[in-house]
């Protein structure tokens, strides 16, 4: 079974059998879910929805499966063909829609697609949302429109232009002193859509843009989540080109991973750090990532005298945890980066002019930046339970173990050490408890994640 329905959206293999995959069927459905809520939500029937794709094979499929049920609900559809995920989140506001659906499974493998859904303000909708569209799914109740009030068509070709001009505009980013130092960079698009993005905005900034994986037409060329392991190709490149660093994102333009220029991962933990290292310099604010990110950033914000929270995983909780505190950054260390004078979701196009930004000014090779920020390192490991066992109790009884540390039971059980921490999150749909450490080496955070494990054993 390769069908996964949670309140952010609805993704799965093409493919295979109703309610097991995700079939014509099952989309037809969940859009008419997603349309029917917003109708009821907004209590009127001509609504506005935003559409854009990623660039995977049965996006162009999906799309007309999207448009024509929305349609046929009466909504009206604006349809930015391919895009990215930011460019529909800036889009929706600009266009004073009702809300948007993106088609991509980010960083899942070509044969998985997914509708994610946003509402009036370009944003992923709440639990709360989320949990009342998947019930309009299940009951299929929907009422569909007559022939005389079926939902208008266009399409929009100018919406990487205007998401671009946002980001050029910003106070920020200071174009002429991007410009002044003609960087070199080496881009990773894996065949997909920041492979027209990422190119138009590094020309705005007088880059020059050497492509690898940058033809839009979904066939992955390596595994695309944007890791050490996928990414041999351009590291090789960028030594090769002789480049300033390269530039990696996932299929739909919401991570961004970068290379030194000695072929070197900057590190993903590390693109937000960068970034918030340059916006808290210039001032004091407050700095937002989830409990599973790096401890770097909380380093970071220290010495600009600035706070620092941690939400609970997801890029809901981080986003909702911003808008408390107010941050001027946040993300996730999965390359994810949040500037909310932009707007409020993980953004590439902005991290890639912010990064360029703070290069410049700091007149450093991307590896001297690098080297200027705290060291750390990642572990991850699971421990797989019968299903008989308490997980809770389990953490539960991590949680008392470890009292007399610094410990947040806001997502899981974290424990922060002097040195070192350790965050423990149970699956939701088997007996698993992953745990993910970060230490001063890999063997400590290694280590740290064995200890864990064996401290987790000795309770059962």
């Amino acid at each position: 079974m390769s069908l996964i329905k949670s309140i952010s959206g609805i993704r799965g293999t093409i493919g295979g059998k109703v309610n097991d995959n995700l079939t014509p069927l099952d989309v037809v459905k969940f859009a008419s879910a997603f349309g029917t809520w917003l109708q009821n939500n907004k209590n009127k029937k001509d609504l506005t929805l935003i559409i854009g794709r990623d660039a995977r094979i049965s996006g162009s499929m999906v799309n007309s499966l999207v448009c024509a049920t929305l349609q046929g609900l009466g909504i009206h559809v604006v349809d930015l063909g391919l895009s990215t995920t930011p460019t529909v989140e800036i889009m929706v506001p600009e266009l004073n829609a009702d809300g948007g659906i993106i088609l991509t499974a980010s960083h899942n493998p070509k044969q998985w697609n997914a509708l994610k859904l946003l509402n009036e303000k370009g944003e992923f909708i709440n639990g709360e949302n989320g949990a009342e569209v998947l019930a309009l799914a299940e009951n299929e109740d929907f009422d569909y429109a007559e022939v005389d009030n079926l939902g208008k068509y266009e399409t929009r070709d100018d919406a990487f232009d205007i998401h671009i001009q946002q980001i050029l505009d910003l106070p920020m980013v200071d174009v002429e002193a991007i410009k002044a130092k003609k960087y070199k960079i080496v881009l990773d698009a894996v065949n997909s859509t920041g492979g027209i993005a990422i190119p138009m905005l590094l020309d705005k900034l007088g880059c020059e843009t050497i492509k690898l994986y940058c033809e839009p037409n979904g066939q992955f060329p390596h595994n695309p989540e944007p890791l050490k392991e996928h990414l041999g190709d351009i590291c090789e490149l960028v030594i090769k080109e002789k480049a300033d660093f390269g530039v990696v994102v996932d299929p739909d333009v919401d991570r961004l991973a970068l290379v030194d220029e000695n072929g070197e991962m900057f590190g993903e933990e590390y693109t937000l750090v960068a970034v918030a290292d340059y916006l808290l310099k210039n001032k004091n604010g407050v700095a937002i990532s989830n409990l599973s990110s790096s401890r770097a950033l909380r380093d970071v914000a220290k010495t600009h005298n600035s706070e620092y929270f941690a939400s609970a995983v997801g890029e809901v909780n981080v986003v909702n945890l911003m808008k408390e505190k107010n941050a001027i950054i946040g993300g996730e260390g999965n390359g994810g980066i949040i500037y909310p004078e932009l707007h409020y979701g993980r953004d590439s196009l902005v991290g890639v002019a912010l990064f360029l930004t703070h290069l410049a000014k700091e007149n450093k090779t991307v590896s001297e930046l690098r080297a200027g920020y705290p060291g750390y390192f990642m572990g991850k490991k699971k421990i797989e339970l019968t299903p008989e066992i308490n997980v809770d109790d389990l953490l539960t009884k991590m949680e008392k173990e470890y009292q007399n540390e610094e410990v947040s039971t806001v997502d899981g059980v974290k424990i922060d050490f002097e040195d070192n921490w350790v965050h423990l999150r149970k699956s939701n749909t088997e007996p698993i408890i992953r745990i993910y450490t970060e230490a001063k080496s890999q063997e400590e955070a290694d280590r740290l994640g064995d200890d864990m494990i064996a401290k987790i054993r000795s309770f059962i």
